[in-house]
């Protein structure tokens, strides 16, 4: 029951995320919660099952890994493209994993970037507190690394010059690099398998909710539902 979940707001799931970041979160009026994008089916499928309304408010993405955001009753539920590494496992729970993610990078299409090995004295953007940023600084070491609050701020800076390339999650570089409006101006160069994988995340705890969730997400996977979700968005034919 919808008693025992520790729930702000008995009967709404609130959820934070960090938005724009395309597929995965984006701003849409004419949907319900006002927000589109793979993480918004999925906690939209989750709460369906739990019986549950959903509400989402834009958040910063770094006070959402931090654990701010959960633990100062902000919202039950960050649902951000966020990893779970062992780092963040310290300060919040994580639901299982609902996507595999890899690294990646975007440069312009006429750069003679061809990978991490070429970015010596370049300029690399980033998004703060996320596995990018700590990718680029563990491979990226001969590079300029610039930090940016969010993917939006960062692909401005691309498109304006202002760095060589952006290191952060695939589908969201794969975005830009078929960006309707910049057809052909950006490639992804390079993808790294980091093995992370995409967690749902919650105050560590409501291991109420956070169990709910994870009952939730089999019962989306086995009865394919989620693949019908995650097909929508990442289907490569």
């Amino acid at each position: 029951s919808g008693s025992d979940l520790g729930l702000i707001s008995a009967g709404t799931l609130s959820v934070c995320s960090d938005v724009p970041y395309p597929p995965f979160e984006d701003f849409d009026k004419s949907a319900p919660t006002g927000f589109k994008g793979f993480d918004v089916d999925i906690v939209e499928a989750i709460a369906k099952q739990l019986d549950l309304k959903v509400e989402i408010k834009d958040s910063s993405f770094d006070a959402l890994q931090s654990g701010l955001a959960l633990n100062s009753n902000q919202c039950d539920m960050a649902a951000s493209a966020m990893t779970i590494t062992p780092e963040r496992e310290q300060r919040i729970g994580f639901s299982d994993g609902y996507y595999s993610s890899e690294q990646s990078l975007l440069v312009p299409s006429d750069s003679s970037i061809t990978g991490i090995a070429d970015l010596a004295g370049k300029k690399v953007g980033v998004q703060k507190g996320t596995t990018g940023e700590s990718y680029a600084n563990d491979n990226a070491s001969d590079a300029d690394i610039v930090v940016f609050p969010s993917d939006g701020e960062m692909y401005a800076a691309l498109k304006a010059g202002q760095v060589d390339a952006l290191l952060q999650d695939l589908p969201v570089n794969l975005d830009h690099q078929n960006d309707p409006k910049e057809p052909g101006a950006f490639k992804v160069v390079e993808t790294y398998d980091t093995g992370e994988e995409y967690g749902l995340a919650m105050k560590k705890t409501n291991t109420g909710l956070i169990t709910a969730v994870d009952k939730a997400l089999k019962t989306l996977k086995d009865d394919g539902e989620y693949k019908k979700i995650y097909d929508s968005y990442f289907a490569t034919n």
